[in-house]
């Protein structure tokens, strides 16, 4: 067998199931099943919208039920349906992007608005923050199947989600760092077209460094600017001193 050098990005019918799963667990346990209630409240906002689209012309295999978000096939399933009948509509489909910016945004709104910013909030950029980890941790195992170290230089290039033309950035690589800037952001643009910026910055404000945390725990991300509220995000990504020898001998 060859050596593998390449892996294919994680769908986002996965990365969306992964979220889904973290933001449940963590809500249940904090609020129970009234949180449950509420994260279901969340998801029939995105659907109402579903039916909207379609002037209520729907089949259940094209809804985005908050049963199906946890299993990545049954969100395929409904992913490709509803496209084909926006298609069929003469309407713009959603992206996979869009869908969920979509249900991170409105579950977010119906914790914040049932819990209160300080406990809502926090339940949601927890429920990130784990969602987070666990990519980190699955960016690092693709790296080590290709036979590289969990270090900086090998972050990007074993990165488990696959870039679009729905996201522009430049990339620079600097001695210590890596800088990126982010001009366009599929998740930013759907929340500023909504007006749901308030909630999707939650996500913005944990994703990066939890990823970054969870790939290797020197790790760390600056994130100093953001499309939500600067018009670009602007991350640094930086090996804390103690671990800078592993970065050198791996280049």
């Amino acid at each position: 067998m060859g050596e593998i050098t390449n892996l294919t990005p994680v769908t986002m019918y996965t990365i969306t199931a992964k979220l889904m799963t973290h933001i449940v667990d963590i809500v249940t346990t904090r609020f129970g099943e009234e949180g449950k209630a509420r994260i279901r409240a969340g998801v029939q906002q995105v659907v109402d919208e579903q039916s909207a689209e379609l002037n209520g012309q729907l089949t259940e295999n094209m809804l985005f039920s908050f049963d199906k978000l946890f299993d990545d096939g049954k969100i395929e399933i409904a992913f490709l349906a509803y496209s084909e009948a926006q298609k069929q509509a003469g309407k713009e489909p959603w992206t996979m992007f869009a869908i969920m910016a979509k249900l991170f945004a409105q579950i977010a709104k119906a914790i914040v608005e049932r819990y209160g910013k300080e406990e809502g909030e926090k339940a949601m950029m927890d429920s990130v923050g784990a969602f987070g980890e666990e990519r980190g941790r699955d960016i690092a195992r693709r790296a080590a199947a290709v036979g590289k170290p969990n270090t900086m230089d090998h972050y990007l290039s074993n990165y488990d989600m696959g870039r679009s033309d729905l996201f522009e950035y430049e990339t620079l690589f600097h001695p210590t760092e890596i800088e990126q800037t982010f001009t366009k952001c599929a998740f930013a643009e759907q929340w500023k077209k909504d007006g749901m910026e308030d909630f999707g910055i939650l996500y913005c404000h944990m994703i990066d460094p939890s990823i970054a945390k969870g790939f290797n725990p020197n790790f760390e991300v600056i994130h100093d600017q953001y499309v939500l509220k600067e018009g670009v995000c602007h991350f640094r990504f930086q090996m804390k001193e103690e671990d800078q020898t592993k970065v050198e001998a791996s280049r």
